[in-house]
């Protein structure tokens, strides 16, 4: 009976403290979190570690759109150009305070860091936004078939989110 009342107790805690147990377990996955090799120094000496190289590279985009397009029926060798309105970025979190002295308000922020193994830090990222595409041009051997521009320019506009109006399909040599 007494280790019945005991679990009981034991849930009913946890239900209780759960959202604490949550930031002390990331607080604890924080802390053990292995450093990574990429680093930069700041002004004051720490050290910021830089982001995984995830970067966006248009091109490389470009290159799997024409391996993917070239795989349309009857579209043969195809070219693939993509231009960005807005290139991807990530939104950091900052922390600010506003004082007001004499009428005037004088602000200040900075970048969130949260420590990230021994003597480096990392910022603190609340969100990534993908590019945003501008227009795109295909050069196919088989855009002379309605059929083959019409599949070409479908599949352009699902994989950039461009509208048909955007997206420039000419017949290759």
């Amino acid at each position: 009976m007494k280790g019945k009342e005991w679990g009981t107790k034991a849930l009913e805690l946890f239900g209780k403290y759960k959202y604490v147990l949550l930031v002390a377990l990331v607080g604890v996955l924080l802390l053990v979190w292995p450093a990574g090799n990429d680093k930069a120094g700041l002004a004051d000496g720490t050290v910021l570690a830089l982001p995984d190289d995830d970067l966006f590279q248009v091109e490389v985009l470009e290159e799997k759109l024409e391996k993917a397009l070239s795989q349309v029926e009857g579209a043969g060798e195809v070219t693939v150009v993509l231009t960005l309105r807005e290139s991807p970025r990530q939104v950091i979190a900052q922390d600010g305070s506003a004082t007001e002295r004499d009428s005037q308000i004088t602000r200040e922020t900075s970048t969130v860091l949260v420590p990230k193994g021994n003597s480096t830090q990392e910022t603190v990222k609340l969100q990534e936004v993908g590019p945003t595409y501008q227009g795109a041009l295909v050069v196919a051997q088989g855009a002379g078939d309605p059929q083959v521009r019409l599949a070409l320019n479908e599949a352009v506009s699902a994989l950039t989110g461009l509208g048909t109006d955007k997206i420039s399909i000419c017949k290759g040599k």
